[in-house]
């Protein structure tokens, strides 16, 4: 939830202009949406078979050209990555704002980049290593 809470804070201030990334490409058929039941019952949930190899034209297509289906991608892709890599995203304003910042950036300069390697490396810039005690 606290991985939601950030990339909704960092999508709306970074406000991503999605529609450009239909223009960049020629028009795909969209891959088919599986329906399966999502922790926010709001949110679709995208097989990762077909979200984990997706452009970011792709990803764009596969939401039906619709921001929140978008983001709803992204937030599943940065969760899998943070999950991956044992990192907690901070839950604040300015880390979601940078990270918004840092994927709207990397996925406007290039439509052709796997979605989810600029999800990751997000992750990888803001996300923190949880830290342990030791106990004796």
């Amino acid at each position: 939830m606290r991985a939601r809470n950030l990339l909704a804070a960092a999508l709306v201030v970074t406000s991503l202009s999605l529609p450009a990334f239909a223009q960049s490409a020629p028009a795909k058929s969209a891959p088919k949406v599986v329906a399966n039941p999502p922790a926010d019952p709001t949110a679709k949930v995208y097989p990762l078979d077909q979200i984990i190899p997706a452009t970011v034209h792709e990803a764009w297509e596969l939401s039906g050209k619709n921001e929140t289906a978008f983001f709803d991608i992204v937030q599943q892709l940065a969760e899998l990555s943070s999950q991956n890599r044992g990192l907690t995203l901070p839950d604040t304003a300015a880390a979601g704002k940078r990270m918004g910042l840092m994927i709207k950036t990397k996925a406007q300069a290039d439509h052709d980049q796997l979605l989810y390697v600029i999800v990751d490396q997000a992750v990888r810039a803001i996300g923190t290593k949880p830290t342990t005690t030791a106990t004796k």
